[in-house]
């Protein structure tokens, strides 16, 4: 099932793997979880897709280190209804029991809802599928992760209507074992239709709240042009939950409106997209914390999409080590 630990080592970087996994840096970070304070920062989470070319290697060493670094738990994705298992590695009951080793825990995982929000489809995922992999996981959100990629840049206000139908069906089933519906954002949902209405919009005006919660990507906000502010002040205690990343400074630029509405996603993310770890990068997070409360937080992540430094772990570290510093004390009770 999994690499050998050197092997696993060896991939992890390109230098002093060892020092990232090995004893001594784990105790190095033995005393961070000794000071957690209340609150979604203080106890951080990490997206598992961070880690994702690690996971399939040694799913278990991969969450020691991420525990022994401080984070306090961990949301999910990649299982594969067809084997039932995790990245091609672990199955659910196995996930758990590593997850419950290293003292971690799971409230959310994204689950592939593409077929399901399309209205093009009738081969849809199971939800029930999904709600059991969450319940046992004792997961509190099932979050779809992406509109229907299938026609991307040909999504209507017709198709966000359809899938926010879709939403609160599968809010109505999963309610039923204590889990709510959640959607989380990129880019393109804050493109806009010729009406001036946006997608994200349209889902967050069709969905029931208690039903359908929302996971803001606070990095494809700011990278549409967006303050997320602006939709925690419109759309209050919607906001459940954070994805909390950071944007290279020298890539800002909004990818939003011509001519990046009809560009294909891999030629837009080659040309625009840089991310950082977080508190390196441009956005105002003290701003954003400052505003938790009114989105309705009760859960952030720490995500990179793209990892540019030797060692992934290093820089999750980086970003662990300035949440804590800097916006942990902000944080809402």
């Amino acid at each position: 099932m999994y690499t050998s630990r050197r092997d696993f080592l060896k991939n992890v970087s390109l230098g002093l793997a060892g020092t990232w996994v090995g004893s001594s840096f784990l105790a190095s970070c033995q005393n961070l979880t000794k000071s957690k304070g209340n609150g979604p920062f203080a106890n951080i989470g990490l997206q598992l897709y961070t880690l994702r070319d690690l996971l399939p290697q040694d799913t278990k060493l991969t969450l020691e280190t991420v525990a022994k670094i401080g984070y306090s738990h961990v949301e999910t994705f990649g299982l594969d209804l067809a084997t039932g298992k995790y990245w091609g590695a672990v199955t659910v009951d196995e996930l758990y029991k590593f997850l419950e080793d290293n003292g971690l825990i799971s409230h959310s995982g994204h689950y592939d809802l593409s077929k399901y929000l399309s209205k093009n489809h009738e081969d849809k995922e199971s939800i029930e599928q999904y709600i059991e992999a969450a319940h046992r996981l004792g997961q509190k959100y099932i979050v779809a992760p992406v509109p229907p990629m299938f026609d991307l840049n040909n999504l209507t206000v017709s198709d966000y209507q359809y899938a926010a139908e879709q939403l609160n069906k599968a809010g109505e089933m999963a309610k039923k074992a204590g889990i709510k519906m959640g959607y989380h954002n990129h880019f393109w949902e804050f493109r806009n239709f010729p009406n001036g209405t946006k997608g994200l919009d349209i889902l967050l005006a069709y969905t029931e709240p208690e039903l359908v919660a929302f996971e803001l990507d606070i990095y494809w906000a700011e990278k549409s042009g967006i303050n997320p502010v602006s939709y925690f002040n419109k759309f209050p205690g919607r906001f459940q939950l954070w994805h909390v990343k950071d944007m290279d400074r020298a890539y800002t630029t909004p990818v939003i409106g011509a001519p990046y509405d009809t560009m294909p996603l891999d030629s837009i993310e080659a040309k625009e997209v840089k991310f950082a770890e977080v508190g390196s990068g441009s956005i105002d997070y003290i701003q954003l914390v400052n505003n938790a409360e009114n989105a309705g937080l009760q859960y952030a992540f720490v995500e990179q999409d793209q990892i540019y430094l030797p060692n992934k772990f290093e820089s999750i570290k980086i970003s662990y080590d300035y949440v804590q510093k800097h916006l942990a004390k902000l944080s809402i009770s």
